[in-house]
């Protein structure tokens, strides 16, 4: 796996009986992310490479996700794997829609608003039931501020990866 190429799609959270069962916490919207046979790399954050494993078993929890790899196949075994990210590579992953993108390519992006300038960096990215939520970071000036700006065509106006700068509309007084 290219390590360029690899997006987090999980963590793991905790074990699940004596058979190297893992449980998962996903940041994929969809179960068929870790289906079997697909190719894997678990690592910490503080690990350069981490070891690749190969999914054999997938099934949706009520929080999460919960997987079975080859290889791992007692308690033991999955206990060393607790706290790992879990990273695939994107060619593993369906082609993503027209102006849709994996959260870990909008990290670190320029927030550039029409009228009120530049804004901040991305600094992370969290889900609701109605849009994600970019958390934009200025830490330019004496003060460090934050601004959360819904990821929603009334207030994104355009990405653009290759230059790294979201463009934004905001309405007025959303930004003190």
């Amino acid at each position: 796996m290219n390590k360029d190429s690899l997006l987090i799609i999980g963590k793991v959270t905790g074990v699940h009986g004596l058979k190297g069962n893992l449980k998962v916490w996903s940041f994929a919207q969809s179960i068929d992310t870790f289906e079997k046979g697909k190719q894997i790399r678990l690592k910490s954050e503080e690990e350069e490479k981490g070891k690749e494993y190969t999914i054999l078993t997938a099934s949706a929890r009520k929080k999460g996700v919960m997987i079975s790899l080859k290889h791992v196949d007692n308690v033991d075994l999955a206990e060393q794997l607790i706290g790992k990210q879990i990273l695939i590579s994107k060619e593993q992953l369906p082609e993503i829609e027209k102006n849709a993108w994996y959260w870990q390519d909008l990290y670190g992006l320029t927030v550039i608003d029409i009228t009120l300038g530049k804004l901040g960096t991305i600094e992370s990215i969290f889900p609701t039931n109605a849009n994600d939520i970019l958390v934009v970071t200025n830490k330019e000036g004496p003060e460090k501020s934050e601004i959360l700006i819904p990821m929603h065509e009334h207030f994104i106006e355009s990405v653009d990866l290759d230059a790294g700068i979201i463009t934004t509309t905001l309405p007025e007084g959303h930004v003190s």
